[in-house]
Parts: structure tokens; sequence; C-alpha cells
């Protein structure tokens, strides 16, 4: 539909309209008023002749003057006498009255504080009769200037208090904008049939679970007899649950964009306020005008803002504002005065600091987890992250970027698109090609390469065979993850090499898994430690890892004997600061960590000692080509010993032909600019505590991205 087209000789209020005259504006008063008061304190109301002191001296001197008046000590007045106006010298100075009726002097001017009263005295002794002149001393108050100051300074006053509350209480609802009265509405962005929302479930692709669960919610509000016919009623409310990056808000869009009910969103950040009760005000605001609307949702991102769990605050108080907001919450979800027209919409990644009775059935009777996709899910993703990539070439292949990605949410994907065009544009082609996405999935998993990164022959060395030592310990132990290449060049922050591998989409992890993929991480410190017989910074991130892999396995999992079948994770705080074993028991698990891992890296020695002429025979490889892949390795100490599953063979097969480009392309142009080695990946398989799928990668160091191996700075 068009809009009305605008009449161009309309005018706004208080100005000329066609057919009605003029009209009125209250706000003129105010105007007049002020332009008079500037009037009567600016416009001199006694002005005269302006003159000098050697003049009037001249004029006393002659008997012309019959008045001398001297103002608060600083303005002089003039007033000539009755022969003395009359002549022609003085006839430009002929007195006149003001508008007040007062009689004006016929000359004034300004004088020194007290130079006046020292030259009266003198000038005195040189008239004939000093009777005669007559000398006057007044005191004036400046009303009009003070009371303009106050003025001034009131209004300065009120124009900062009214910008204050904009601030703070700016996006309020109401017909008169944000001020002091609507900072405790609720700012909540409304979409109803009026607001084009272009993003529908056509777009969210990788989750079709999370997906189907909402889509029934949609479909009850728009088909509601479907339900209530068999006695069922729909949720209050639904909880979105997963990792950054997964699609919450996309999921929360889509049902924007085809409830066909109002929709209101906003942050759970928008109802914290510095006042006290304004965040349980703005809740009870936004179910009301939800109430008003109802059938309606309400989406709230990030409510953990608010929905923290109570009483876990060492400092508390009787005002604590975020709990009274939350309060408020529970109240409005399932009190004595709820609606059910109104369905809660709640996105997290922190559901475990969430307040269980904020997560009870009757507030948020579904949880709906929102996890990274799996290998199908990865192709729909990519799919949909194609179609605004008009010219593709045609070697891209959804489905292999989705073998190559393991682990990666929806963002990444997104990520790598978006880099894998700005690739082929940086290189002038007319096509995005499937090798330009392979160079942005590096670019995602590593950091951004740097060319200019110089050091010298001897840390390269250094680097080449701590990337090495990595590679030979994974390709010779049975649960290590999969090699797809390794590489000198330097990325990211402070990356200076990588060993990118390709680890399983499993979510159990075994004892003996996790104790290989230690030794693996121990490699470049190992192979340091062997064909140098010193160690470096490299190894850092490596020893982080480790150590934070070694006390998860026995605090967290329990795979210590000495320790035994416990678990001291605490992922809701409710432990505080103590911990909930003794001091006997902390030097046990210390010692045990360290035994743990002082059996790995003896371990690792030892399998590198064996393996010296493998570890050597890389390294020179890295130091001549830079970025190896795994047929490179292949060739060089025969295939791996253990068979690998099909989704890593396919892999290898799209990369072989990478490796046989001898000089690095977009990775590594630079050779000068290498600078160690890292193991770094988006979602490492070792993480101690949250193990899951995900990419690994050797790094030496990469403070961007989950690391595996080293460090060098």
């Amino acid at each position: 539909m068009n809009p009305t087209p605008k009449n161009p000789n309309e005018k706004k209020p208080g100005g000329f309209k066609p057919g009605n005259g003029f009209k009125f504006n209250h706000y003129w008063i105010y105007g007049i008023l002020f332009i008079v008061f500037l009037a009567l304190n600016f416009l001199p109301r006694s002005a005269g002749q302006s003159t000098h002191w050697n003049e009037v001296r001249e004029m006393v001197v002659k008997g012309d003057v019959k008045e001398l008046k001297l103002i608060n000590d600083r303005y002089l007045e003039v007033y000539l006498t009755m022969d003395a106006a009359g002549r022609k010298e003085y006839s430009k100075n002929n007195r006149k009255q003001d508008m007040f009726g007062q009689t004006e002097p016929n000359f004034s001017f300004e004088i020194e504080k007290g130079y006046f009263n020292t030259e009266i005295q003198d000038l005195k002794k040189q008239i004939a009769d000093p009777n005669k002149l007559i000398i006057k001393y007044e005191s004036h108050s400046d009303i009009f200037g003070q009371l303009f100051q106050w003025i001034f300074f009131i209004a300065i006053f009120l124009i900062f208090w009214n910008l204050m509350f904009k601030r703070m209480g700016g996006g309020g609802g109401g017909s008169g904008g944000p001020n002091i009265f609507s900072i405790g509405r609720a700012r909540a962005q409304v979409f109803d049939k009026d607001t084009k929302v272009n993003v529908s479930f056509k777009d969210v692709a990788g989750l079709e679970e999370a997906k189907e669960e909402v889509m029934e919610i949609v479909d009850f509000l728009k088909n509601p007899k479907k339900y209530t016919n068999l006695g069922g009623k729909i949720p209050k409310g639904a909880l979105l649950v997963g990792p950054p990056g997964t699609g919450k808000t996309l999921l929360a869009k889509a049902v924007a964009g085809e409830a066909g009910v109002p929709f209101f969103s906003l942050s759970g950040s928008d109802f914290v306020e510095m006042f006290v009760g304004v965040g349980a005000s703005r809740v009870r605001d936004l179910f009301k005008q939800a109430k008003e609307k109802a059938p309606a949702i309400i989406f709230i991102d990030e409510i953990d803002a608010i929905g923290r769990a109570r009483g876990k605050n060492l400092v508390q108080s009787s005002n604590d504002e975020r709990e009274n907001t939350l309060n408020q919450l529970l109240a409005e979800m399932d009190g004595f005065g709820t609606d059910s027209g109104v369905i809660i919409l709640a996105a997290t990644n922190r559901a475990d600091i969430l307040d269980s009775a904020l997560m009870r059935p009757g507030r948020f009777d579904r949880q709906i987890s929102v996890d990274r996709p799996d290998i199908v899910g990865r192709e729909q993703i990519f799919s949909v992250h194609l179609r605004p990539l008009t010219k593709l070439s045609t070697d891209v292949d959804a489905h292999k970027l989705a073998l190559q990605t393991p682990g990666f949410a929806g963002a990444e994907i997104a990520n790598v698109c978006n880099e894998a065009a700005l690739i082929a544009a940086r290189r002038n082609k007319e096509m995005v090609e499937m090798s330009d996405f392979q160079d942005a999935i590096d670019r995602v998993i590593g950091g951004l390469e740097k060319k200019n990164k110089i050091i010298s022959p001897e840390e390269k060395k250094i680097v080449a065979y701590h990337e090495a030592g990595h590679a030979v310990a994974g390709w010779f132990l049975e649960f290590a993850d999969p090699l797809l290449k390794v590489s000198i060049v330097p990325r990211g922050v402070a990356a200076l090499g990588y060993a990118q591998y390709l680890p399983k989409e499993q979510y159990l992890y075994r004892t003996e898994q996790l104790l290989d993929s230690m030794v693996m991480t121990l490699g470049g410190r190992a192979a340091e430690q062997i064909f140098f017989e010193k160690v470096s910074t490299g190894a850092q991130n490596d020893l982080e890892r480790i150590t934070k892999l070694a006390y998860g396995m026995i605090t967290h999992y329990g795979m210590s004997k000495k320790v035994g079948q416990v678990s001291f994770n605490d992922p809701t705080g409710e432990y505080g600061y103590q911990r909930p074993y003794s001091e006997k028991t902390a030097e046990l698990i210390d010692e045990e960590v360290r035994s743990m891992i002082d059996e790995a890296y003896q371990r690792t020695i030892d399998l590198l000692t064996d393996k010296k002429k493998e570890v050597e025979a890389i390294a020179m490889e890295l130091l001549t080509k830079e970025i190896i892949f795994k047929s490179d390795i292949e060739r060089i100490i025969g295939p791996r010993p253990y068979l690998e599953d099909e989704v890593s063979q396919q892999v290898s097969e799209m990369n072989q032909h990478r490796s046989q480009i001898s000089a690095p392309t977009e990775e590594s142009t630079d050779s000068s600019s290498t600078n160690g080695t890292t193991d770094a990946s988006e979602n490492s398989t070792v993480e101690t505590e949250e193990i899951a799928p995900s990419t690994t990668t050797e790094t030496t160091d990469n403070n961007n991205t989950e690391v595996n191996d080293s460090d060098f700075k």
C-alpha cells in the first residue's frame, strides 16, 4: 500500500495552514517574554553621550556642569546647566526621557573605581564657587542582571536534568517521549502485523528439533482449536539453551516473522537500572502491554542478566535490584494475576546459573536445546549462507565444506562464507572457488595470517621441530585425532604455526583417548628437549591445556584411582570460594595431576626418541615448504598404522591437491614471517570441563582460539 502523498503547502502547527489562517501556539508567549526580559536587561536605560574625565574637568571649570552623579563608584553621569545645554557645542547632547520616563544625562562614562574621589577634591579648588556643583553618590542594584544569572543557571540545570533522564529513561513507552515519568516503562521492540520481519523458518537451518518445537508454539497461536479440542494447553514459556552462535536469536527472529501476533523483543539488560524498583516496574509494564495485545509473545534475550539464582551473592542487601526484578518476573509468569494469552521465549548460554524457580514447569515448560549442528545440519547451514553468494564456482560443495568444519556453529559458518567471498575479491577473481573456502576455514580456525612477522632462522627451526613433534606424536597414537595439515606460517594474535586435526564427532571420551590427546599435546615440548636439549616458551599454551585436562580428569570425571569416583565440578557456584574437600585431598589431587602429566611426558619422550628420524624428516619438509598436508606425511614416513574413519579420509582427499603446491599460497607467502607453533581450534576435543566434538588445531600461541599445543611468544 502506497502512503498518502503529503501536501507541500501544509505546515506544522504554529504557522499558516491552507484554509485555516493563523494558528496560535502558546510557546510563543514564552519566547516573547524571554525577548522582553533580554531587552530590559541589556538595553541601556540612561545612556547619554560618551566622554572622558578630562573633558568633564574642562566643563566643570567653565561652569557648564550642574550636577555630577557617581553610581556604584564606577559610572559617572554628567548633567549640564540650562545655559550650557542651549549652546551650540552641546546641542547634540540635549537630555531626553527614556522609556520609563526618566531624564537621561548629557554625558556618561565608566571611571576607575576610587579615582573620582581623588580628582574631585583637586577640581573643587579650581572652581570659583564649589557649592554650585552638585555631587551625588548613588548605589543601584542590578535586579535584572541578578535575576538573569539565576534563570541562566536554573535553565542549565534543567537542561542537564532532562538530558540525563532521556539517557536513563530513553526508549520508554508513551507518546510524550522519554523522561523522568517514563523511566519505569518497558523498552521492548514490538513487531506486529504492521512491522515487516525478513526472517522466516526457511532461513533457519541445522536446528530441526529446536525449530520443530518453536514452530509448534507458532502453530498453536494460529490454530488453537487443533490443540484445545483435545484438552491441550499452550506452553507458557520456552527457554532456548545453547552455546554462543548456534542460532537462538535467529530462531526468535523467525518466530517474530511468522507468528502473526504481537512480538515483544528486548534484552535482559534492559531491566537493569541504577534506580531501585525500576527493573520490577519495567517487568510489570512489559506484561501489561503484552496482555493488552494478547495473544502475544515476549522474547527476552540473555535472560541470565536478571535470572541468576538468588542467594548466591556474597554481599546481600534488602534492596537487591536484580532479585527484585526476578521476583516480579516470576510473579508475572506464574502468579495469581497471570494471563494465558502471553507466551515467554527466552535465550541464554548460561542455563546452569539460572534460578530454579524460573526453570520449573509452569514458567518455562520447555527447555529447547540449540546445540552445535552435526554434519547434516552444517550442510544445511552452508546451503543457506551460500545463497547470497551469487557467483559460485561449480566446485563449491556444501557437503564437502560441512566435512571440513566439525564443531562449527552457525555464526562461524556464516563467517566462513563471508571470508571466502572477501578472499576471492581480494584475489580479483570473478567467482568464489573451493580454495577460497578452504583458506577462509583456515583463517577462522587459526586467525589472520601474519605475513610481516620476521623471525630468525634459529627460531624458525625450533618452530618446525615443535610442530613436527606434534604431528609425529599424533600420527603414531591410536586414539589421537586424524591429522589434516601442519603449518609454520604465523596466524592469529601470536600463533607462529599450527597442526590442524579433524576430530570425530563424539560426545563421550574414554581415559585412554584423553591420555593420548595429552601425549600429542606434549609432542612439541618433547621434540625441543630431544633435538635441542633445551625448551622454549612455545609450550606455554600446551602446558595450560594439559594441566586443565589433568585436573578435569581427576576432579570432574573421577579418572583417578587414588582420588576415587568423585566429582567436584561446581558450574552453579554453589560452593562459592570454599572447596568441597579437605587440604589433604587437595594435596592428593595435586600429586595425581603431576604424576599423570609426568607419565604422559615420559611416554612422549620415549615415542619421539623412537621416531627421531621421522620427526627430523617432517621438520626438514616444513622448513622447505612451510605447509604440508596428510599426503606429504604419508609420503615421508608412510601411512598411519591405525585405520581412520570415512569422513577423515574424504577430507584428506579434498586437501590432497593442495599438497602439490611447493610454496604456500594465501596461507604462507612470506617464509620469513614464521614465528612459532600452536594447536588452535575453535572447540578442542581435549577441553576438560566440556568435552565436545570440534575442530582441533595444534598451534604455538593463539589467544583467539582454543588450543591444544604450544605458545611461542
